[in-house]
C-alpha cells in the first residue's frame, strides 16, 4: 500500500516537478557558487532575470551559458520591471528567445521596500494569459489578490514572506495560510526566507514550493545552505502531510493516567 508521501505529486501547467525548492540566480559571488548552490538544493526550477541580462554583447557569456538546459526548467522573470507594459515586453522577449513560455511575472514600481503593485501585476497577468503564457505571479500575501489572479488562469500564486532579501521569515503567515486554504492552484512562498526552518515553516503551512535567491546566495557557504533549506523543505511537507496536532493552551500528559494504582 502507498503511503500518503509516495503520491504526492507538485504540478504546475501540467508539468511534475520532483523538487520544491526553485532557486533564483542573482548575488553570487561568482558562477562556481551558484552551479554549486543548484547541485546541492537538488531543485528543477531556475529563475532568471532577463532584464539583467546584458544581451548586447552575444560573444558575452551570461547565466543563461552557464546553466544546463537540459538540467534545470529555466524560467525567465520579469524583474525589474515597473509597470505592466515593461513586464510583457520582457515576457515576450523571453519566449522570443526560446527560452519558455512560463514566466514568473514581478512588477515592481516601489525602489525601497521593493513591493509589488497589484493592480499592475493583474493587468500584466490578464494579457499574458490571453497569449498563451504559463504565468507565476510574485503578489504581496493577499488572498483577494491571489484568488483574483487564479480566476485569470495563472498556473500559480506566489505570496512574499517578507520583503525580496529581507532573509525577515515568514511576516505574512495567517495570509499566506489563507492563500493555501482557498487556493486551487500550488502555492509557492516567494520572499523573505532566510533559513531553513522558515523554508520548513512554509512547507508545514501547506505551500507547495518555496522560491530562495538570497539566503542562498549571500551564505558564507551557499552550497551547504541550499543543501539546508532543501532539507527543510522536504522536512516541512512532510510534517504537512503527516498532520501535526493542534496547539493547546494546557499540558496534555503523553503516558496514560488511567489504570495507574496510585498510593493511599
Amino acid at each position: 500500500m502507498q503511503t500518503v508521501a509516495a503520491v504526492d505529486k507538485l504540478v504546475i501547467a501540467g508539468v511534475e516537478l520532483r523538487s520544491r525548492l526553485f532557486l533564483g540566480t542573482g548575488k553570487y559571488p561568482d558562477d562556481a557558487s551558484m552551479l554549486a548552490a543548484l547541485e546541492a538544493s537538488g531543485c528543477e526550477l531556475v529563475t532568471v532575470a532577463l532584464r539583467r541580462l546584458d544581451l548586447d554583447d552575444p560573444k558575452k557569456k551570461t547565466i543563461l551559458d552557464v546553466i544546463d538546459w537540459k538540467r534545470y526548467r529555466i524560467l525567465p522573470n520579469t524583474a525589474g520591471c515597473r509597470t505592466a507594459d515593461e513586464a510583457v515586453r520582457i515576457a515576450r522577449l523571453a519566449r522570443s528567445m526560446g527560452l519558455s513560455d512560463w514566466v514568473k511575472l514581478e512588477v515592481i514600481p516601489d525602489p525601497r521596500y521593493l513591493f509589488p503593485d497589484p493592480e499592475e501585476t493583474l493587468v500584466a497577468a490578464r494579457i499574458l494569459v490571453k497569449e498563451g503564457f504559463k504565468v507565476l505571479p510574485y503578489i504581496n500575501a493577499d488572498p483577494v489578490l491571489a484568488k483574483k489572479l487564479e480566476e485569470l488562469g495563472t498556473v500559480t500564486v506566489m505570496p512574499l514572506g517578507s520583503p525580496i532579501g529581507s532573509g525577515q521569515g515568514l511576516q505574512t503567515l495567517e495570509q499566506i495560510r489563507i492563500i493555501v486554504e482557498e487556493a486551487s492552484v500550488p502555492v509557492v512562498v516567494d520572499a523573505g526566507i532566510g533559513a531553513p526552518s522558515d523554508a520548513a515553516l512554509a512547507m508545514e503551512l501547506g505551500a507547495d514550493a518555496v522560491l530562495v535567491n538570497s539566503a542562498v546566495a549571500l551564505a558564507r557557504d551557499p552550497g551547504l545552505m541550499a543543501e539546508a533549506i532543501k532539507e527543510g523543505v522536504e522536512a516541512g511537507r512532510k510534517a504537512y502531510i503527516a498532520g501535526r496536532i493542534p496547539k493547546r493552551g494546557h499540558a496534555s500528559a503523553s503516558s496514560p493516567t488511567e489504570g495507574i494504582s496510585r498510593p493511599n
